[in-house]
Order: C-alpha cells, then structure tokens, then sequence
C-alpha cells in the first residue's frame, strides 16, 4: 500500500487478491516486487479493511480539512500547534493532494459506512460525556482503547516515533 510520491517499493505492502491461482500470481508478484511485503486476502475481506486502511482515514481527515479550511486564523492556529496537530494537518494536506475523483472512490466503499457510524456514535458519546461533565466515562472509554491497542502495539515506542519524525524534519 503507496501512493504515487512512493520512489522505491522496497519494504512496501502489496495486496494479492487471487483471481484463478493464487500461488502462482503471489510467486509471479514477488518476481516484480522482490523486496516488498505481500499480503494474500480475497475481495471480500480486501474491502473491509480498505474500508478501515484508506476509507475512514480519508473520511476523517477531509472533514478535519473542511474545518481547517473555515478556520480564517491558521497561520496562527499552526503557529500555536504542537506535533500531534502537525502530524495530523501534513496527513490531511498529503490526503488533499489526491484527486476529489479517487478520494469519492476511497470514500464509497460500502464497507465503510458501518466505522463511520460507529465513529459518528462514538463522537457523540464523547462530547455528550464532555457536556455533561461525565469524566470517569471518558476516561474509561480511553483506557479501554489504550488496554486494547496496546496488546499489539507499544504505545510509548508510537510517541518514540512520532518524536523523532518531527526531530529529524526540524534538523
């Protein structure tokens, strides 16, 4: 999985989706991509995780880009911004970079309207915790997601990551 700007494909994902013989297309894909990473999956399971991989991402962050958009102060909201914003606007604005055509396309698959409801309800059951002053609520709806992503990925090594990404781009 890479776009375009992508120069070498070394170490890239690639997606096989069989059409008659899966073994022998995933021999003849590593022939082509030597050195990338292959993932077999049939069309089905293929667009549900698209549907999390690229669809939701996308749908978040061109929403986070109409607000940004409407905010008619972000030269001073970027020049109070810390990394997390950063991170987030360079991935909305490389998002922006692709065409309304191929983003519609990310967008419409049918398999992403069930995260963007959960994410919708999710969204407001938070602010509606916020209004309402219910903060063991939120905080266990965090920890939650903190006990579960943490099972499979070091958090503090993602914080490690995400440091040094904008150490070395100020050096």
């Amino acid at each position: 999985m890479f776009g375009p700007g992508i120069k070498k494909i070394k170490g890239r994902n690639i997606i096989c989706i069989p059409i008659k013989d899966a073994k022998k297309e995933l021999e003849e894909a590593k022939l082509l991509f030597p050195k990338s990473n292959f993932v077999t999956i049939d069309a089905v399971e293929h667009d549900k995780k698209i549907a999390v991989i690229l669809g939701l991402t996308h749908l978040i962050n061109i929403v986070f880009a109409n607000i940004l958009a409407k905010d008619d102060k972000i030269l001073l909201t970027d020049k109070m911004s810390g990394s997390t914003f950063k991170a987030q606007k360079i991935i909305t604005e490389s998002i922006l970079t692709e065409s309304p055509d191929l983003i519609e396309t990310i967008i419409s698959n049918p398999e992403l309207r069930r995260y963007g409801e959960e994410f919708w309800k999710d969204i407001g059951r938070l602010l509606t915790d916020t209004q309402e002053g219910k903060s063991e609520e939120i905080q266990n709806y965090i920890r939650a997601s903190q006990e579960k992503i943490s099972k499979n990925v070091d958090l503090d090594k993602s914080y490690r990551k995400l440091s040094a990404m904008f150490s070395s781009a100020s050096s």
